[in-house]
C-alpha cells in the first residue's frame, strides 16, 4: 500500500502545480498552457500508475470503498479536463472554476480512510466496467461545462471581466457549454440503459426505484430540463449557466453521497 499512496501524493503534487499554474496564468494574463500541460499529464499518469498498484494488490478496480471512488472519479475527471485544455483553448481560462473543485475532491481524498472494502460477486461483469466508462465521461462533459458556466457567472457579475477578456463573448460560451451538456445526457442516458442491463443479471430487475436508481433518473431529468429549456425558451446565458451548475451538484451529490448513505444493493450488500 505504501507504494500506491508514494505515488497517488506525487500525483496530487503535479495536479496541484499544474491546476494552481493555470490559475496564476488566469490571473496573471500569462499563457503557460504548455508548462500546466506538461505537469497535468505528469500527475495523470503518476495517478494511473497508482490505480494500477492497487488494482493489482486488491485484485479489482477501484470501485468500492469512498477513497477509491473519489480516486478514480479525481482520474477521469481530471483526464476529461486535460483534453478539454489541450483541445479546446476557449475553456483554458476555465480552469479557475474547474481546478478549485478538483482540488476540494483531493483534500477530502486525503482525508479519506485508504482501506479495502468487500467486492461483491454482483460486481463481477462486465456491465460493471461499461456503466462506470458512461457515468464517468457523463461527469468530466459536465464538469468542462461547469468551468465554462462558473467563468459566464463571474464576468456577468462583474469579476474578472479583464482577466477573461481573451475568451468569446458569453453567447458563445453558453452555446459550447450546452453542446458539452448534450454530450452529457448521450452518456448519462447510456449509463441508465448499461445499469440496468447489469441489474437484470445482478438482481433480477432492471428497475427498482432504489435510492440511487432515482437520485440518477433524477439527474438525468433534471439535464433533459435544462437542454429543453436552453433550446425552447432561448434562456440567456447566465439562466444557462445557473442549470448546468444545477445538474452538476445534483450528480455529485448522486455519485459521492446517495451510494454511502442509501443500503440498496449498489452498495454491495448482495
Amino acid at each position: 500500500m505504501e507504494l500506491e499512496l508514494g505515488v497517488l501524493w506525487a500525483a496530487v503534487v503535479f495536479y496541484v502545480l499544474g491546476g494552481s499554474l493555470a490559475i496564476l496564468g488566469v490571473v496573471l494574463k500569462k499563457r503557460p498552457e504548455r508548462t500546466v500541460l506538461a505537469l497535468l499529464a505528469v500527475g495523470l499518469a503518476l495517478h494511473t500508475l497508482s490505480l494500477g498498484v492497487r488494482w493489482d494488490r486488491v485484485g479489482h478496480g477501484p470501485f468500492i470503498t469512498m477513497f477509491e471512488i473519489l480516486s478514480s472519479n479525481i482520474w477521469s475527471l481530471s483526464l476529461a479536463f486535460l483534453l478539454a485544455y489541450w483541445r479546446i483553448p476557449q475553456v483554458r481560462p476555465a480552469a479557475a472554476v474547474v481546478m478549485p473543485i478538483l482540488f476540494v475532491m483531493m483534500g477530502w481524498l486525503m482525508l479519506t480512510h485508504p482501506g479495502e472494502g468487500h467486492f461483491p460477486p454482483t460486481y463481477r461483469t462486465v456491465w460493471l466496467y461499461i456503466h462506470i466508462g458512461f457515468g464517468k465521461v457523463f461527469m468530466g462533459a459536465v464538469l468542462v461545462a461547469v468551468g465554462i458556466s462558473g467563468v459566464i457567472l463571474l464576468r456577468s457579475a462583474g469579476i474578472g471581466v479583464e482577466k477573461f477578456s481573451r475568451l468569446p463573448d458569453s453567447a458563445r460560451l453558453d452555446e459550447l457549454s450546452f453542446r458539452l451538456m448534450a454530450v452529457g445526457l448521450i452518456f448519462e442516458t447510456l449509463m441508465l440503459v448499461a445499469g440496468a442491463i447489469w441489474a437484470q443479471d445482478a438482481w433480477g430487475r432492471y428497475w427498482a426505484w432504489d435510492p440511487l436508481e432515482t437520485w440518477a433518473f433524477l439527474t438525468w431529468l433534471t439535464l433533459a430540463f435544462a437542454i429543453h429549456a436552453r433550446l425552447t425558451f432561448k434562456t440567456r446565458p447566465q439562466t444557462g449557466a445557473v442549470m448546468v451548475i444545477a445538474v452538476f451538484v445534483l450528480a455529485f451529490l448522486t455519485f459521492f453521497g446517495v451510494p454511502f448513505i442509501s443500503t440498496s444493493p449498489h452498495k454491495g450488500a448482495v
